[in-house]
């Protein structure tokens, strides 16, 4: 590996006035396009590279003029065109592409130190991260600007219909700030490179076993940056959170600090949950204000309840805050209704980590009263397919009366650890009596679907990628409106 050209955050700020021409490899990613696009938009002449491209991402790109080329056609001389490479965090660090990138001469960086120093230096960025939520969270907020008429610039990512998953915007800027490393040079989390100014933490426990070695190395993270904030907004529910709040609040007195949950001093309180929305208080400067939202389930009113607290705490007016959380929408596959199957409701879902189905599940409870939910749930994500959370699956998923587990057959890349033993699994959901098969291919699980549908029921799908290719089958076609 040679770094010899790798321009370091501080030198690519201080530069920024020489950079006009920036090229991203690998620009199909779900965080390079959306970059590439804010590059371009805050003045930049932008092209990019892939292996191939495929929607959403790709119909995205087709709009907005970026020259598009096929990696094949990128050789050295064709790089020292530009003056900045950016560089995706599918390019491993063996590969002979990033030698090429390396040896090439120009300076190069991850997208997220690109988007800090270009684009995101000058905007009062709101980071919302979190193990849970980040995405809907996200999403939230920027709905919320947009409706106390603030143009507010967002990068979220998660598809959602009808919208770009980028816009520059003005002065607020909302961007999802994963905890997942940022290149094969860069080893440290997206977030860390973002120049934020505020930081909401929705939910804060172990995940991404593949480079996270324990909780505490995900919290070293958070040291990083936690410092340099004005505005400082945690779940209190997480004991990694408080860690972290006990840790550093108090030690800078410019910094604003507010703790949420049902046991904090603000709320949410008194939340209760219909199948049309949800209403819940909070308590603010000495008063009570109640809020009526159409997000359903007690993880959606935490997660808007931060996004509430941040207006708040910036100085906008109750009522209108009122009003902007009214009629609030939600990322697609994130409690989505699908249609109807063999008249069940078919509802996705991204969870894939015990706490994420738990607080999914309750929510499905709330919204669909006294009606029965089959679970169908793929362990695809590293941890996931991992034994970290063997006990943890069992009682989550538990609160289902029937169970499918779709084991996808690829082992584990947690570190140090051993595979989900879906077997086991299996066995002892069902010894709880709620009935439990698992299936490791499309064909099984659509025979098991059938096996367990019951009328009126909810079937639930819960994966974070295609459930072994159920969401690319004409399962799709067959759903009823």
């Amino acid at each position: 590996m040679d770094l010899t050209y790798l321009i370091s955050q501080d030198d690519l700020i201080a530069r920024r006035s020489q950079i006009k021409k920036v090229f991203f490899y690998r620009i199909c990613g779900a965080g390079m396009g959306p970059a590439a696009v804010l590059v371009k938009q805050a003045g930049f002449k932008v092209e990019g590279a892939d292996s191939a491209y495929y929607p959403p991402m790709s119909t995205f790109l087709e709009t907005t003029g970026i020259p598009l080329f096929k990696l094949d056609q990128v050789t050295p001389e064709f790089l020292k065109q530009y003056d900045l490479i950016v560089v995706g965090n599918s390019v491993s660090g063996k590969a002979e592409a990033a030698r090429m990138i390396e040896k090439v001469g120009v300076p190069f960086t991850s997208f997220p130190s690109a988007l800090g120093s270009l684009v995101l230096k000058d905007k009062d960025v709101v980071g919302i991260a979190g193990t849970h939520g980040k995405t809907t969270t996200t999403y939230f907020m920027t709905q919320l600007l947009e409706k106390l008429n603030q143009n507010p610039g967002n990068l979220i990512g998660g598809i959602i219909e009808g919208r770009n998953p980028s816009e520059l915007g003005d002065k607020y800027f909302a961007i999802e700030s994963d905890e997942y490393d940022s290149a094969y040079f860069h080893k440290i989390s997206k977030f860390r490179l973002y120049e934020m100014k505020h930081l909401i933490l929705t939910s804060l426990e172990f995940d991404h076993a593949d480079i996270f070695a324990s909780v505490e190395k995900i919290e070293d993270e958070f040291r990083d940056v936690i410092p340099k904030m004005k505005t400082l907004i945690f779940n209190q529910e997480y004991p990694s959170a408080m860690k972290l709040y006990k840790e550093y609040h108090g030690k800078n007195h410019a910094q604003k600090w507010f703790l949420y949950g049902d046991k904090s001093e603000i709320g949410p309180f008194d939340v209760e949950t219909f199948e049309t929305g949800s209403t819940f208080r909070l308590k603010w400067k000495g008063e009570t204000i109640s809020f009526k939202s159409s997000i359903i389930g007690l993880h959606n009113v935490l997660n808007i309840s931060s996004c509430l607290i941040f207006l708040l705490a910036e100085g906008f007016k109750v009522v209108d805050v009122q009003n902007a959380v009214a009629n609030i929408g939600m990322v697609k596959r994130r409690q989505e209704v699908r249609g109807k199957y063999k008249g069940m409701t078919v509802i996705d879902d991204f969870a894939h980590h015990p706490r994420a189905i738990t607080v999914t599940l309750e929510a499905i409870r709330a919204q669909f009263k006294n009606k029965k939910i089959i679970t169908v749930f793929e362990p695809i994500s590293a941890t996931a397919r991992s034994s970290i959370f063997q006990n943890e699956f069992r009682d989550s998923l538990g609160a289902s009366e029937k169970v499918i587990i779709a084991k996808a057959e690829i082992a584990t890349t947690a570190l140090g650890g051993t595979d989900l033993d879906s077997d086991k699994l299996t066995k002892e959901i069902n010894q709880k009596n709620h009935a439990t098969v698992c299936v490791s291919k499309l064909d099984d699980l659509r025979k098991a679907i059938d096996t367990f549908a019951e009328p009126d029921a909810v079937l639930l799908i819960l994966s974070n990628r295609t459930c072994l290719g159920l969401w690319e089958s004409t399962f799709v076609q067959e759903l009823k409106a």
